[in-house]
């Protein structure tokens, strides 16, 4: 029983990933910068905590792997608002690369063959990597090497925008490649 009650407390604690503010500061010494920005200095965190009550703002530990932490006088709320819109924009920025498929036959003709080209041509100037794949049916898969020539041509006519990331490698009934831009 006591070892649950320690788990629960021990959860609490670690519940919040942010950075430790006011009475949750267990440095003896810190490097307090005060609400206008200007270096204190390093003093008791006590003192420190005192002049944050003064201040009518809380005292927010920075860099708490320094030696001795770096804590500032500033609002609380605001800085933890502050940190989640930053990390907010950061994910809004990145660029999420999707595999896109792109399915061959051994017997596609031209025409078909060229409108599968512009189709990848598309995708890589999206900035998405393209999967490429031929499928062989029945008695098709006597003929592996057309295959191979087919997506070899595919290579040869999407070199300049494209690199083959992946080489040509037969899955069970299918031969595939990946191709990235360049």
């Amino acid at each position: 029983m006591c070892s649950n009650l320690e788990d629960k407390t021990i959860k609490n604690q670690n519940s919040d990933p942010g950075p430790r503010a006011n009475e949750a500061i267990n440095a003896a010494k810190v490097r307090l910068i005060d609400a206008d920005g200007e270096n204190v200095g390093v003093v008791h965190v006590t003192e420190a905590l005192e002049m944050s009550e003064e201040a009518g703002l809380d005292l927010v530990e920075i860099a708490p792997n320094a030696n001795p932490p770096v804590t500032k006088i500033m609002d609380f709320g605001k800085y933890k608002y502050d940190l989640q819109k930053r990390l907010q924009e950061s994910r809004r920025k990145q660029k999420t690369i999707e595999v896109k498929e792109i399915k061959f036959r051994p017997a596609t003709d031209t025409h078909d063959f060229q409108t599968k080209v512009r189709l990848i041509q598309k995708f890589i100037g999206e900035g998405n990597k393209v999967k490429v794949s031929l499928r062989f049916r029945g008695r098709e898969i006597a003929f592996t090497q057309l295959g191979r020539e087919k997506l070899q041509a595919v290579a040869n006519e999407v070199e300049a925008y494209a690199k083959v990331e992946v080489e040509t490698k037969m899955e069970g009934r299918q031969i595939m490649m990946i191709l990235a831009p360049r």
